[in-house]
């Protein structure tokens, strides 16, 4: 649904006269002018006239927002809900530029700095209310802010992370008249039994038990909150004149690009009739895959707010307690994540942009070929098709970065997302979550937690502020591929495996030798030279070199796993 923009006339609705023209009118009406004199001694009243009249303005526009829905009780909450967001914009920007101003007033540094955290828990408390009265979207806002600790200060991510558990429930009545207005029909129309309180609930939908009539199949049926129909429209664009608001009081920290990403994603992930289709692309994909643990929760039906799937259980990748009493391997688990998540990236496949813990489950599984595991994945709400191309640059970046190849590197961090030399540093430090140097040096170690502290000091000296402008330069899709990639990073973490980082990036060097190879396969071919045969049989022979070197070292080290040696630090 489009967000409809009045212009500033027509919210005004009047119109304002220069003072020449006045002047002119009142001398053609024969009246005259005040002298300069007294134009100078009133001029605190007309100040203060003006205020009155934006006071008046603000209350004629409140009014008119009221009067103008037919419901007179929705546009009051539109007022309230309006309000709250910019009260809490108005205190939270004072509250940062009286600190911040106070910095040049000779305040010692240790003092300031401590005036500055305060400030954060301040506003970050303030923030919290506000969201949390709101509700609606603004629960997905401060659930996505929670995780950015790479951006924000800590009192505000470790504020907001209530709100990870903190998601609404729609009543029973709401879910029932949902039904009735989208497929014509009640609840029971659909299925033999339907469990009134959901297993779940999230801040955009709730998930409910439910049996399918005839079949008797137990489905998991989503549903979204109805009251998002009638709130999102007005919270996306409080959104976004809040970050557009913050740009311009505080333009070198910009986050507007938060906001336009949400009403980029914000409506596809609203569409549960599309979240279907992903679900049913992504299945039948990795079906084809040859000992792949993925399932895909079959879809029965699906409507724009409601989407009726098989019912799958299992437990939480992080539940270490459960992997290891059921004899589940972390680092076979960790390298099937990798392998998933990878060909999703350079496969021929879209990708699944919102892998974070709760959307994805494990359960045993003694029948399966290659492991006694399945790997359960869950909303397909966002999704986006990578540019071939931009696979293809994304590869041999990749590939350059685990050569500790810098020139290559800088080459393809330009051609991916257009990152210049002086950014390079700090790219290359987003897309690895490592410090530049271990970057130069070897990528496949493990971080230590000297390397940790150096990053996050370098965060508090000011790389900070080059990394929010940085993000706001990256095309749509590099952000979320970082995205992909954070969340894939912190799931991969929190296995605590035994081997580190070093076999998923053998796995992932495999993905990117093997689009490179079809790429130069797709150019000998198009070249149509009489020596197509030596070109093809040299590449083949390259790429089965490499396939060769990374097969033989991924067995070294399940070699050492199995013999119980150290893991290794690096290759």
């Amino acid at each position: 649904m489009p967000i409809l923009r009045p212009t500033a006339a027509q919210y005004l609705g009047s119109h304002w006269i220069c003072r020449g023209c006045l002047q002119q009118r009142l001398q053609s009406s024969g009246a005259t002018a005040p002298s300069s004199t007294k134009y100078q001694k009133i001029s605190v009243r007309n100040v203060r006239r003006r205020r009155i009249i934006w006071a008046t303005v603000g209350g004629s526009l409140c009014l008119g927002a009221i009067t103008s829905f037919q419901d007179v009780k929705h546009g009051a909450a539109v007022i309230q809900r309006s309000a709250r967001v910019f009260g809490a914009l108005v205190l939270n920007i004072n509250d940062y530029r009286t600190v911040l101003n106070s910095k040049d007033k000779g305040k010692d540094e240790d003092g300031w700095q401590s005036m500055l955290k305060a400030c954060h828990q301040r506003c970050a408390h303030r923030t919290l209310r506000v969201l949390e009265q709101n509700g609606s979207i603004f629960i997905k806002l401060g659930q996505h802010l929670s995780s950015m600790n790479y951006l924000l200060p800590v009192e505000w991510t470790r504020t907001f992370i209530p709100l990870q558990d903190h998601c609404p429930e729609s009543s029973y009545e709401a879910i029932e008249q949902m039904f009735i207005d989208d497929t014509g029909q009640p609840i029971a129309a659909h299925f033999d039994s339907f469990d009134r309180q959901p297993i779940g609930a999230a801040s955009l939908a709730q998930v409910h038990l439910a049996t399918m009539k005839d079949t008797g199949a137990k489905v998991a049926v989503k549903v979204q909150h109805p009251a998002l129909t009638e709130w999102v429209p007005l919270d996306l664009a409080l959104t976004r004149l809040t970050f557009s608001t913050l740009r311009y009081f505080f333009p070198e920290y910009d986050l507007e690009w938060l906001s336009n990403e949400m009403e980029l994603s914000l409506p596809q992930e609203l569409d549960f009739a599309l979240e279907g289709k992903n679900a049913i692309v992504t299945r039948e994909y990795f079906k084809m895959i040859k000992d792949s643990p993925l399932v895909v929760p079959d879809v029965y039906w699906g409507r724009k707010r409601i989407l009726v799937m098989e019912y799958i259980a299992g437990h939480r990748t992080d539940d270490l307690v459960y992997l290891d009493s059921n004899g589940i391997d972390r680092d076979e688990v960790s390298a099937a994540l990798a392998r998933i998540f990878n060909e999703m990236i350079f496969g021929d496949t879209p990708l699944h942009c919102d892998p974070h813990g709760g959307n994805i489950a494990i359960r045993r599984n003694d029948k399966r070929t290659g492991h006694n595991f399945d790997i359960i994945l869950y909303d397909h709400g966002l999704y986006r098709d990578i540019p071939l191309q931009m696979r293809r640059n994304y590869a041999k970046l990749w590939l350059a970065v685990i050569d500790a190849d810098e020139k290559g590197m800088r080459h393809y961090a330009h051609e991916v997302a257009g990152v210049t030399d002086e950014q390079f540093p700090l790219f290359a430090s987003a897309i690895t979550g490592r410090d530049y140097r271990a970057v130069t040096t070897s990528v496949v170690s493990t971080r230590t937690e000297e390397e940790k502290e150096v990053v996050s000091g370098a965060m508090g000296d000011g790389m900070l502020q080059e990394l929010v402008q940085l993000l706001g330069q990256l095309p749509r899709i590099v952000l979320l591929i970082l995205k992909t990639n954070d969340l894939t990073r912190n799931l991969d973490e929190s296995l605590q495996t035994r081997e580190g980082p070093v076999r998923n990036f053998l796995i992932l060097a495999r993905y990117c030798s093997r689009i490179v190879f079809r790429e130069q396969m797709d150019v000998i071919r198009s070249r149509g030279s009489m020596l197509w045969v030596l070109q093809r049989l040299g590449a083949w022979s390259s790429y089965l070199r490499v396939e060769a070197k990374l097969s033989l070292y991924e067995w070294y080290v399940f070699f050492r796993r199995f013999a119980r040696l150290s893991p290794l630090a690096s290759i």
